[in-house]
C-alpha cells in the first residue's frame, strides 16, 4: 500500500495534521474526507472547486501530505479504499465465475459507451469535425495509454487522406506544438486532462494559434481550459485503473464518430483516399 512520506496512510496522515492546515488547505480536507470515493475519480479541477479554492492550493495540500502532487494522492486513497481484484476491473468478486465475470465486464463497458453518446454535444462535434476538415495538419497528442490511442486517431485519418502525425513522447509533443500555426489542428488525448506533459504543451499549440480538440473523460480539467471543442469520454477511472480498457473504449469510439462524419462530409476525397490505401498494401497480405 503506498504510504506518506512518514509511513502513514494517507487518510490517516490528513486527519493529524489538519489543525496545521491553513484555512484553504482544510477546505480540500474536508471535501477529500466527506467523499473520498469521489476524489479518487476527480480531476484537480474539481476537487478546487469542490473546495472553493485555487488548484495551487489543492497542489499544496498534497505536498504537506508528503506527495509530489494530485495525482500521486489520488494513488494512495486509491490503494487504500479497494481491494487488489478491484484494481483490475472495478466491482468483481474473487468468487465471480467466469461467465458472472464475462457479463459484469461486457455490461461495464456497454455502460461506458452508452454514457458517452450521452455526453457527446452536437455543438461540440460539429466544431470540431469543421476544423479537422479545415485543417492543414493534423496533430493527435496523448502520454501513456492515451498515447497509443492518438497513434490509432492518426492512421485513421492519414488513410482519409489527411496529413496527419501522432506522438507520445512528451518533448517530441512539446517540440511539435511549438512549431504549429493558425492553420493546424492539435488533439489532446487524455482521460483525465490533467497530465501536466500534455497539458503543457497543448498551452504551447493554443498560444500558436492552433485550434484544439480536446478528448477527455473530465470536462473541468486543466486541459480543457485551452479547448475549441471538448469531446467527452464517459468512463471513470481510478489511478489503479489508468488506462482501462473502458476508458479506451470510449476514446475510439468518439473517434469513430469523429472519423465518420469527417469521412461522409467529404465523401468523395475520402472514399478515394481509402480505396488507395487499400490497394497500396493489398500485396501484402495473401
Amino acid at each position: 500500500m503506498k504510504k506518506t512520506a512518514n509511513g502513514a496512510s494517507s487518510i490517516a496522515m490528513l486527519k493529524s495534521i489538519y489543525n496545521s492546515l491553513s484555512k484553504a488547505e482544510q477546505k480540500v480536507a474536508d471535501v477529500v474526507l466527506g467523499d473520498v470515493q469521489t476524489t479518487v475519480y476527480s480531476s484537480v479541477t474539481d476537487l478546487a472547486e469542490k473546495a472553493a479554492v485555487g488548484e495551487t492550493t489543492v497542489i499544496r495540500f498534497c505536498r504537506k501530505l508528503g506527495f509530489r502532487g494530485f495525482q500521486e494522492f489520488k494513488l494512495s486513497l486509491a490503494q487504500e479504499l479497494v481491494s487488489p481484484s478491484e484494481h483490475v476491473h472495478g466491482q468483481l468478486e474473487e468468487s465471480d465465475t467466469l461467465e458472472t465475470m464475462k457479463k459484469k465486464i461486457t455490461s461495464y463497458n456497454v455502460k461506458a459507451l452508452e454514457d458517452t453518446q450521452s455526453l457527446l454535444q452536437e455543438s461540440e462535434l460539429m466544431k470540431a469535425t469543421d476544423a479537422l476538415i479545415r485543417g492543414k495538419r493534423l496533430f493527435f497528442f496523448g502520454v501513456g495509454s492515451s498515447g497509443i490511442t492518438a497513434y490509432d486517431a492518426k492512421y485513421r485519418f492519414m488513410r482519409l487522406g489527411f496529413n496527419a502525425d501522432a506522438a507520445s513522447d512528451a518533448h517530441v509533443i512539446a517540440m511539435n506544438c511549438a512549431l504549429v500555426n493558425e492553420n493546424d489542428v492539435v488533439v489532446g488525448i487524455s482521460t483525465s486532462g490533467s497530465t501536466k506533459d500534455l497539458v503543457d504543451a497543448i498551452r504551447i499549440a493554443k498560444e500558436n494559434g492552433a485550434f484544439i480538440i480536446c478528448l477527455t473523460n473530465h470536462a473541468r480539467s486543466p486541459i480543457t481550459s485551452y479547448a475549441d471543442a471538448t469531446l467527452l469520454g464517459a468512463s471513470k477511472e481510478s489511478p489503479m485503473q489508468g488506462g482501462a480498457f473502458a476508458s479506451k473504449l470510449a476514446q475510439i469510439h468518439i473517434l469513430d464518430i469523429l472519423s465518420t462524419v469527417v469521412a461522409l462530409r467529404m465523401k468523395e476525397s475520402a472514399f478515394s483516399a481509402l480505396e488507395r490505401t487499400a490497394k497500396s498494401v493489398v500485396d501484402k497480405i495473401y
